[in-house]
């Protein structure tokens, strides 16, 4: 589990393909060599993966972490190329501050950022959410982009719109994102639940 709060951004450094419908990532972050076991899981763009592998170099430590046929299908790692930056967030651990929401890392889908604008102080930004998933998105409800936790400030049809605050926009990869840029989607995990029990006979 997760809670939204980017606390590092990696680089994609190697991309292998190690089977048809498997890919090998290595990516390059901040932390402590010592801190990441393998097994260990850490949300890299909002998609929790697993450590295979992990040691330093230089003054960096790098993990490895594999994708897989579903992963690949649904979420923008099928896009992850050397140089690809990546939001990243350790698992939570009992005691943790719960600064954002419940995050699983269980990506939904792919959303579309189809408006960006920069205000005095901080980004609106207006995505297109896949069709299927627009009914879990309320206003003033939470969502996952990219791994980030952000409040839905308003909803019209399959888009809705999230202001993002300068220390998010400095800390996580939005500062740099453009029209036209694809990210991951995670919907709230009690939307989710509430909307399979109103479908229950």
């Amino acid at each position: 589990m997760f809670t939204g709060i980017v606390t590092d951004i990696g680089e994609v450094t190697d991309v292998r393909a190690t089977a048809d419908d498997l890919r090998r990532l290595t990516i390059a972050c901040r932390y402590d060599r010592g801190s990441i076991a393998d097994g260990a899981s850490i949300a890299c763009n909002g998609v929790c993966l697993t450590v295979v592998a992990a040691g330093t170099e230089g003054a960096l430590t790098w993990f490895a972490a594999d994708a897989a046929a579903e992963t690949l299908a649904v979420t923008t790692a099928r896009d992850w190329r050397p140089g690809s930056r990546l939001n990243l967030e350790r698992a939570l651990r009992i005691g943790d501050e719960l600064s954002g929401h419940i995050v699983s890392g269980h990506v939904d889908g792919i959303a579309d950022l189809v408006a960006r604008q920069d205000l005095a102080d901080m980004a609106r930004l207006t995505f297109a959410a896949p069709g299927p998933l627009s009914r879990f998105v309320a206003a003033k409800g939470s969502v996952a982009l990219d791994g980030i936790s952000l409040t839905v400030n308003s909803v019209t049809g399959d888009r809705f719109e999230v202001l993002v605050i300068p220390h998010t926009l400095k800390v996580t990869t939005f500062g740099a994102l453009r029209d036209g840029d694809r990210v991951n989607i995670e919907v709230d995990m009690m939307a989710r639940y509430a909307a399979r029990l109103m479908e229950r006979p």
